[in-house]
């Protein structure tokens, strides 16, 4: 037996299958099953996967807006979390605060 996802709107498990859509008999709500938001898997700039609470060091020297410092190659930054957008990568760096980066400029520690 074929396991139908639940309904995305109401979490009803009495989905079925009308053609090439899903129906929820509960709150009748159709969805394509092939249009559903794949989950997006964030990359280091070696190719690593990169999950929440990672440890990643800076490849680059980073200018901060409103700081006259840099962000210095090589610094380490601890528990990361991950975030839609440009800058996927939010997380606070000693000396600088909260801030966010993009996974191009990290490497996994």
């Amino acid at each position: 037996m074929v396991e139908l996802p639940n309904c995305p709107i109401c979490g009803s498990g009495y989905t079925y299958e009308d053609g090439a859509v899903m129906v929820c008999p509960e709150c009748a709500h159709e969805w394509d099953p092939a249009d559903q938001p794949q989950e997006t898997v964030v990359r280091d700039a070696v190719g690593n996967i990169l999950q929440d609470g990672d440890a990643v060091t800076v490849l680059k020297n980073l200018k901060v807006k409103g700081s006259s410092n840099p962000l210095k190659i090589g610094t380490k930054v601890k528990s990361i979390r991950l975030v839609e957008g440009d800058h996927n990568i939010e997380c606070k760096i000693e000396g600088f605060g909260a801030m966010q980066l993009k996974s191009e400029f990290v490497k996994k520690a």
